[in-house]
């Protein structure tokens, strides 16, 4: 196991890795702009250095700033956290270059799937269903009518890079396409220095489930359960849970192999995610593998009882994993988090900067609060607007959304407006609450709140 490693994040996620590191005895270096020198996660670590100004393209996303830090403090490893340079190759190959373990796959790995065109070939390759569509990128709008015109309306246009839902859209009507695909290249463009976009079949009113992995240098690869993310406004995830409503034994096999299949074809090391849509038929596509830990990975710790961060580590650092001997996996329980959001749902979202003046959150027996802030804290408005993350465990489902309603009723955050209401109505609904949320469960069950 490593003596210190550097964690290239902010915020919850950097507090998360830290805390594990604690556990098993690794001492940290946080990294910092000056927007964030006094946050707790900075006071946390054992070392930390000053990386530049408060914007991230002058900070958390420079690369020499953040390998000399590492090198100056004696780090031997870099955990990426998730955002920022979680998902870059170059940075994972300038890890590499300089002496340092990348806690992550290899760069030339998460370069393949980060082009979702690519990574859509590579699938298809090795037997793990994926939606009709283009073969490669779509270069011209003759080409895109084309496409459309054989595998039917309604299509979807995806940016082969980035994600987060940008440079994504969804045409239903041949008249909408030329503007649609020009605005999804510009906006892909804008993004990620890459406007190359591609289409596919668009699938109605699916279902949002993915598969939690690890695989490491021994042979090992295990699918740890699903999540279950449909609960999402604009591409951007709200609530997960885990296991899913919708699956049953057969289908949770079924898509754990195509999962591993995955890892085998990509020769995959560390933790990541394969993510897939599913139909109302029960017929599941791979729709894209992050290459790095999610937001959402307590959902699912809390189902099989896996440090995920903890196995990441123990990868990276050339040991096997603690868990492959508990292969396969089966939820034990249900779990479901809500992310607590600065933003007013009220308005359509609106981020909500500010000082909190009170923070004061949910305890007691199946929740846990992943957070980074104390009463006091500055929610900044150059970073992303995540505040906490609620996860409520229980025997059933059930019990899950009843301490989920407890804990939100019992979470109190003043001097900024939060996302906590609006969970709480979803707890409300009766479409969430019989396990039948699809992706358009917001355009469709609240839509007064777009």
């Amino acid at each position: 196991m490593f003596d210190k490693i550097l964690i290239a994040n902010r915020g919850e996620v950097a507090l998360r890795v830290m805390r594990a590191c604690k556990e098993l005895g690794v001492k940290t270096v946080a990294v910092y702009s000056t927007e964030d020198k006094d946050t707790y996660p900075v006071r946390y670590a054992d070392e930390a250095v000053c990386i530049g100004p408060a914007q991230s393209t002058k900070s958390y996303l420079v690369i020499p700033n953040i390998i000399e830090a590492a090198k100056n403090t004696g780090a031997q490893a870099v955990h990426p956290g998730y955002g920022f340079l979680a998902e870059n190759a170059d940075f994972a190959r300038a890890c590499v270059e300089n002496g340092l373990v990348f806690i992550g796959p290899a760069a030339a790995c998460i370069e393949s799937m980060g082009d979702k065109s690519s990574a859509r070939e590579t699938m298809k390759g090795c037997g793990v269903p994926t939606v009709p569509g283009s073969d490669g990128c779509i270069d011209t709008v003759e080409e895109a009518k084309a496409f459309a015109d054989e595998v039917g309306y309604p299509v979807l246009i995806k940016a082969t890079a980035g994600g987060g839902g940008k440079g994504m859209r969804e045409v239903h009507d041949p008249a909408d396409l030329e503007a649609q695909y020009k605005a999804a290249r510009t906006e892909a463009g804008a993004a990620f220095g890459n406007d190359g976009v591609y289409l596919e079949k668009l699938v109605l009113r699916p279902r949002h489930v993915e598969i939690q992995v690890l695989a490491d240098d021994f042979g090992n690869r295990v699918a740890l359960c699903e999540r279950d993310c449909s609960v999402q406004r604009r591409h951007q995830k709200l609530i997960e849970e885990a296991p899913s409503p919708a699956l049953t034994e057969e289908l949770r096999r079924a898509m754990g192999i195509a999962a591993v299949k995955a890892l085998r074809a990509t020769d995959y090391r560390s933790a990541g995610t394969v993510e897939f849509l599913l139909d109302s038929d029960g017929k599941f596509y791979f729709m894209e593998m992050n290459t790095r830990v999610q937001v959402e990975h307590p959902v699912t710790e809390e189902i099989v009882g896996v440090d995920i961060i903890k196995e990441q580590l123990r990868i990276a650092s050339g040991e096997p994993m603690s868990c492959a001997d508990r292969a396969p996996f089966s939820p034990n329980g249900h779990a479901i988090e809500f992310r607590i959001n600065a933003e007013d749902p009220d308005c359509g979202f609106r981020p909500c900067p500010g000082t909190i003046t009170r923070f004061d959150p949910p305890a007691g027996p199946g929740v846990r609060v992943e957070s980074y802030v104390r009463t006091g804290s500055k929610i900044s408005p150059y970073y992303d607007s995540l505040v906490a993350k609620v996860i409520v465990r229980g025997q059933d489902r059930e019990e899950a959304l009843a301490r989920g309603r407890r804990a939100l009723d019992e979470f109190v955050i003043e001097g900024i407006k939060t996302t906590i209401p609006f969970h709480r109505r979803v707890l409300d609904n009766p479409v969430f609450c019989a396990g039948e949320a699809c992706t358009d469960f917001i355009e469709t069950q609240m839509g007064d709140v777009l």
